[in-house]
């Protein structure tokens, strides 16, 4: 099944983005290499593909998980946590309908 991992960013997270983000991109392309990633990418925090010093507010992974479990699991050991990029991390089940 699909879940959807939406994360909010704590204030001025990106320093910590920066420095959390070749292991989070690593546990990224696993999932995608496992066949399992939908999406993911981050929020920037103004409306701009590229924010500079603004910085991003969170991020949305999409992904296949054996269940909601195994789902907020993965979440909780992401490395953007164990930095303190994220305030909150929330995972719900997801259902795809388009594209089909």
């Amino acid at each position: 099944m699909l879940y959807a991992i939406m994360s909010e960013d704590v204030d001025d997270s990106l320093a910590k983005r920066q420095s959390a983000r070749p292991a989070h991109l690593k546990r990224l392309q696993d999932l995608q290499d496992e066949g399992r990633l939908i999406i993911a990418g981050p929020h920037p925090a103004i409306d701009c593909n590229t924010p500079g010093d603004a910085g991003f507010s969170g991020s949305l992974v999409i992904a296949k998980f054996t269940d909601l479990q195994q789902a907020k699991d993965w979440a909780d050991i992401d490395p953007y946590v164990s930095a303190g990029v994220y305030s909150n991390v929330l995972v719900k089940p997801f259902k795809q309908i388009f594209p089909q």
